[in-house]
């Protein structure tokens, strides 16, 4: 066993099989699809002019995005307590997942304010928080 592996029984630090590596991915891939799915049925929603619908959805899209960026979170901390995750072509299919899944909230979010400011005949500015540094 090695140093790495040997972090006071805690079974986050220890290295992945690549049956716990190909199960994280799936995990990561599934969780991100369902965000991106409730998503776009949110942006369904607003066009058909339920915006409460609509809101509720998105809500449910960032909750399944939550354990998405949390498996995401928990790859970065291991890999700057010295603990390397191979990556492979799935890990990398999860991420990429994952970022189309953000972007898709982001981007919706906006379109919902838009079809919001079409049925109302007034803007009042951006919804979505300003996430670029």
């Amino acid at each position: 066993m090695t140093d790495k592996q040997q972090v006071a029984g805690n079974d986050e630090m220890k290295e992945f099989t690549p049956e716990e590596l190909e199960m994280l991915s799936f995990g990561l891939i599934g969780s991100a699809g369902q965000a991106r799915s409730l998503a776009f049925s949110a942006l369904k929603a607003a066009r058909a002019g339920d915006f409460e619908h609509a809101d509720e959805l998105i809500t449910q899209s960032k909750e399944a995005a939550i354990a998405s960026h949390d498996q995401q979170t928990k790859l970065l901390v291991r890999e700057a307590n010295g603990i390397h995750t191979p990556v492979d072509v799935m890990l990398v299919h999860a991420q990429d997942h994952l970022m189309t899944a953000m972007l898709a909230q982001e981007l919706i979010e906006e379109l919902i304010h838009l079809y919001r400011c079409k049925e109302d005949r007034a803007c009042a500015g951006p919804v979505a928080e300003d996430t670029q540094a």
